[in-house]
């Protein structure tokens, strides 16, 4: 019996193997390339995650930092994270594709169904992502075949190798099997968090990803699926059917816009990110230039090139202070990259100010003050609050307290 277990995960290993090395994928024994099963391991994740094969996912993908996400629906009714694959290749800048030819990989919200599956696929196996969706074609986009597909090589493509290609062609089809009529694919340019878009806040594209962000939003507040529409030329996000989930929702847009406005109140820079054509996952860059083949990749010279940053608004000039005259010590590192509180800003205390005080940086979205050896509190943002902590707050904001 032992035996025959070490037998029967030799297609997985091999499939982990190809991974690492970028290198073709043989389909499991006995299965044509389109039927190769979900691998043990993963069916396995889905089971510790209260899912199932048969269950809808949703997928989520991020150019800049060139991964792609697998989720599942749970037996809570809500979306888990099932599995994070790197992308192998990408090519053009961040922002959407406008024009046939121009490279661009698309972002925004595309449904795929399972007549949009290449099990025939010159990249070993592919989908199209659906583009252009009915947002692009208001805004006059045009281009055809951008898909999601194995080999590391891409012309406006999502390319994820062939083994990782592999996995999740079969997710979707055991999800299409379940019942499912299409999976959602959410295609970002960064994660869509408060920090990422005050640093691009002078981007052409800004007011194109604060709409992607909304949508982002609604998914991150309630794990389900946004229902999206196009209404006037825009993105557009149908309410959730139970008013407690709109709440959360509501609730969860208002923390982020709030931090938007602690950040840009902090004085952050304003920056570019740019590409000579596109970027891969760092692990992908790190096999290859250890020499490491990864089969046929598109433009490699433009990798060296990749995700390049130009400041265009510097950030504001910063020094140490201190809340209470007299009691602060702010000589450490840590104190250096606070800034003073703005013309308008008052500070709030949060709780009794009981000690000596020294700047701290666990809070990246708010400036914080906190006694020396306080005691770690819960706080917004998954971010610790330190006992005798003050934040400075932008006096539109502090108005509402």
């Amino acid at each position: 019996m032992i035996s025959m277990l070490r037998w029967s995960y030799l297609p997985v290993l091999a499939l982990m193997a190809a991974a690492l090395m970028g290198q073709p994928v043989q389909a499991a024994p006995g299965y044509p390339k389109h039927e190769t099963p979900i691998p043990p391991a993963t069916i396995t994740l889905m089971k510790g995650n209260n899912t199932a094969p048969a269950e809808p996912m949703l997928i989520r993908v991020y150019k800049k930092e060139a991964e792609l996400e697998v989720w599942k629906r749970s037996t809570s009714g809500r979306y888990v994270h099932l599995k994070t694959f790197p992308i192998c290749r990408w090519s053009g800048q961040l922002g959407p594709k406008q024009k046939e030819g121009d490279r661009q990989t698309p972002e925004g919200f595309y449904a795929v169904t399972a007549s949009q599956m290449n099990p025939k696929s010159k990249h070993y196996l592919s989908f199209d992502t659906g583009f252009p969706n009915a947002y692009d074609r208001a805004h006059g986009a045009t281009g055809s075949a951008l898909m999601v597909h194995g080999t590391c090589s891409s012309a406006g493509c999502y390319a994820m190798t062939d083994a990782g290609m592999a996995e999740i062609y079969a997710l979707m089809r055991e999800a299409f099997r379940g019942g499912q009529k299409a999976v959602q694919l959410q295609a970002y340019p960064f994660r869509m968090t408060a920090e990422n878009l005050v640093r691009h806040r002078l981007d052409p594209n800004i007011a194109f990803w604060r709409q992607l962000k909304e949508g982002s939003d609604r998914f991150e507040a309630t794990k389900d699926e946004p229902v999206v529409s196009v209404s006037a030329g825009r993105y557009a996000f149908r309410p959730a059917k139970s008013l407690e989930t709109e709440a959360e929702v509501l609730a969860y847009r208002a923390m982020e816009e709030d931090h938007v406005a602690v950040l840009l109140e902090e004085g952050r820079a304003a920056i570019r990110t740019t590409y000579a054509d596109g970027g891969q996952h760092p692990s992908f860059t790190a096999l290859w230039r250890r020499g490491v083949s990864l089969g046929e990749v598109s433009r490699p010279e433009a990798l060296a090139y990749a995700g390049l940053e130009r400041v265009i608004a510097p950030a504001r000039v910063t020094r140490p202070v201190c809340p209470v005259p007299g009691t602060c010590t702010p000589s450490s590192a840590d104190a250096k990259g606070i800034s003073p509180p703005a013309t308008g800003e008052r500070l709030g205390a949060i709780a009794p100010q009981d000690g000596p005080s020294t700047w701290l940086k666990e809070l990246p979205s708010l400036f914080t003050s906190a006694p020396v050896g306080g005691a770690a509190m819960s706080f917004t943002h998954d971010q610790p609050m330190i006992l005798g902590a003050q934040a400075i707050l932008p006096a539109r904001l502090a108005n509402k307290t």
